[in-house]
């Protein structure tokens, strides 16, 4: 069996120009793993906690020296010392070093930067591919992409309230051919914005970020500019992660850049218009995280006829999954790792959701990295959906051309 033989840890730059943590694990046999921990702009109360210095006189009090540090003082030598090579061991064991509910004494990006790594490092020891590492010989199938091709919310500096529009290509066969048609609408998009100038930049996921009159007017949009690249709504649909745990106020929900208010009951009347207007099959975070008698309405209007997808709502949290379940609202949960900060947390979460028939749909967040650790993960599982992004910047294609070289593999 082999053992670590170093731990390091480093203040790095995310997608957005913020710190985020790096990790880099190496074994006594000399394999090596390396990770680099993403992070949320539009994050939950649920979440576990990201430790950031709060010194205003550095990256606007956002670095991560004191998360770095704990991994370098603290994690690194108690890891070496205890001799572990196992993942559930390790993750255990840096959950008791915290001793914290949600991972604030050393950080919940340190944390998962060291159980990633660590990941990498172990998969490379034993020569193996880190999906097949994790998965086995049960993992085979790759995700359906879900493309984030038009920005708004919290993701982008325009006027659309909901966060993101999609794309799904699932009625199309093989990663490629969906990789490909999800190419060819993103780029059928930005034409069709041009031709209307209405092309500005882009979100801090890569889809484009224009100024539009409403968010039915982004729908419309993009099912024309399905149709335009030569695919139908069949092949090609279309998700909304609406991301309305930003918008609670009080006992409603105000829609910030609208200015308008809303109640939940509204807001599922609202959407139940939207999935007859327009080709969209999943809906995310549609009410708020602890507005539990939205969840039980819009899963009793919607959950036969679309995803509903808990983001917010389960912050990949075992507990708030069994909550989920008991209450019978949702049916799909988004898997976030640093939302929880362990790999093992995270195979929990999956493997409930699979036992009460929830889909999991790994996700990115709107501060990436080049690191692709997501998209084995997605095969590891056989998850039936990853979330990455525009086919655009490459802390968003990384991931998809990681799986594209899987597909090859398998």
């Amino acid at each position: 069996m082999d053992k670590i033989k170093e731990i390091r840890g480093y203040e790095l730059i995310d997608s957005r120009g913020n710190p985020t943590v790096g990790c880099f694990v190496s074994t006594v046999r000399g394999a090596k793993g390396f990770a680099i921990v993403p992070s949320g702009a539009s994050t939950g109360i649920h979440e576990a906690a990201e430790l950031r210095d709060n010194d205003k006189k550095r990256f606007m009090g956002k670095g991560v020296k004191k998360a770095v540090n704990n991994i370098n003082t603290v994690i690194a030598p108690a890891v070496i010392e205890g001799g572990i090579f196992s993942q559930r061991e390790l993750d255990s064991f840096l959950i008791s070093l915290d001793g914290s509910e949600n991972k604030e004494k050393l950080g919940a990006n340190a944390i998962l930067g060291v159980s990633i790594a660590f990941a990498k490092a172990a998969a490379a020891s034993f020569n193996l591919p880190l999906y097949r590492y994790l998965g086995g010989i049960n993992a085979y199938t790759l995700p359906v992409p879900m493309m984030n091709i038009l920005n708004g919310g919290a993701h982008a500096k325009n006027n659309l309230d909901v966060q993101e529009f999609m794309i799904v290509p699932k009625g199309i066969n093989g990663f490629s051919e969906q990789l490909r048609a999800g190419c060819e609408i993103y780029h059928s998009l930005g034409k069709l914005l041009k031709e209307k100038g209405l092309q500005g930049g882009v979100g801090d996921e890569g889809g484009f970020a224009p100024d539009l009159y409403g968010d039915e007017e982004a729908l419309e949009l993009i099912s024309e500019a399905i149709l335009r690249a030569g695919y139908s709504h069949n092949q090609v649909g279309i998700a909304l992660d609406v991301a309305a745990s930003e918008w609670v106020k009080d006992s409603a929900y105000l829609l910030p850049k609208k200015g308008s208010v809303m109640t939940s009951d509204a807001l599922v009347d609202y959407y139940m218009e939207l999935t007859e207007k327009y080709p969209v099959l999943s809906i995310e975070d549609g009410v708020g995280e602890d507005d539990f008698d939205g969840w039980k309405k819009l899963t009793a209007c919607l959950s036969k006829k679309i995803n509903l997808v808990g983001d917010d709502l389960f912050a990949t949290n075992v507990k708030r999954l069994e909550m989920g379940v008991e209450k019978c609202i949702a049916n799909s949960v988004l898997v976030k790792l640093n939302q929880i900060g362990t790999l093992s947390e995270t195979l929990e979460v999956i493997e409930m959701g699979k036992k009460y028939g929830y889909k999991s749909i790994i996700s990115h967040r709107s501060g990436e990295s080049e690191d692709s650790f997501i998209a084995d993960l997605s095969v590891a599982v056989n998850a039936p959906f990853i979330k990455s992004g525009a086919p655009a910047r490459s802390d968003r294609t990384a991931k998809y051309n990681r799986l594209l070289i899987i597909e090859k593999e398998i």
